[in-house]
């Protein structure tokens, strides 16, 4: 039996960085793109580094990435209110402890997972 107390506090504390890191790539696109407004250089041809559009595209990656982890933690953390955490959400068959140590939001055995199996 999985101690969903302990996941759920791993959870948690994961859902407040990832929060954090959200509101930090917000603002870090927003003064991106403040400075690109506010500049006529053209930065596609500096040879200096990166150019702003790049910066933008990155930031905005790594958004992307973060509200999925985010909705995964929040998926897992629903799922632990409702006492269905720690199975397999195909199989219904536990989730090795191991694996949701290393992937607390995980929905799938490790089976499932690696799509061996469908």
């Amino acid at each position: 039996m999985v101690d969903a107390n302990r996941f759920r506090l791993l959870l948690e504390e994961e859902r407040d960085r990832k929060s954090e890191l959200l509101k930090a790539l917000r603002s870090d696109i927003s003064s991106v793109s403040l400075a690109r407004q506010d500049s006529n250089v053209d930065d596609e041809h500096d040879p200096e580094g990166s150019t702003i559009a790049f910066e933008l595209s990155q930031a905005s990656a790594l958004m992307d990435q973060s509200r999925v982890g985010l909705d995964q933690i929040n998926a897992a953390l629903e799922r632990i209110a409702a006492g269905t955490y720690g199975r397999c959400k195909i199989c219904a068959m536990p989730i090795p402890e191991g694996r949701l140590e290393a992937r607390p939001w995980t929905p799938f055995c490790v089976e499932h997972a690696s799509g061996r199996l469908k």
